[in-house]
């Protein structure tokens, strides 16, 4: 697959996100199935084999949704840790695990310049539908 074949596909996958509705995301991701089947069968496949697992975002608000989907903050993160421990290959205890981790997450933090996207939005919907499991947010 070329670069620009590429931004294409990518960019038609990224309409499923955003849909309202269950259903709206189906027919999204039918469409994207009749334009790229031909020449990728193997994504729609994988798309229609994951789906329940996809189908669960919907069930948030569009400022959850939006945080959710616009966020790579979370891949990033794990990446980094798992290059942190894979360097090391083995542990003398758990102990050591967490204060490797533990530090490596201080250096993580410290990269972070830009909020994430919509966070405010999805934070205040997140104390409204989890009343009493995290604090307000500040104004």
């Amino acid at each position: 697959m070329g670069w620009k074949e590429r931004k294409e596909v990518a960019r038609d996958l990224r309409e499923i996100y955003p849909a309202a509705t269950v259903e709206a995301a189906e027919q999204r991701r039918d469409e994207f199935s009749a334009k790229w089947d031909a020449r990728f069968p193997m994504i729609s496949k994988t798309w229609r084999n994951n789906w329940t697992k996809v189908i669960p975002l919907f069930a948030h608000p569009p400022e959850i949704r939006r945080a959710i989907y616009t966020t790579n903050a979370i891949e990033s993160m794990n990446m980094s840790l798992r290059k942190v421990t894979k360097a090391r290959g083995s542990f003398p205890h758990d102990e050591a695990v967490f204060k490797l981790l533990y530090l490596a997450l201080r250096n993580i933090a410290q990269k972070w310049t830009m909020p994430i996207p919509h966070w405010k939005q999805a934070l205040n919907c997140f104390a409204i539908l989890y009343e009493g499991r995290m604090p307000a947010p500040e104004s």
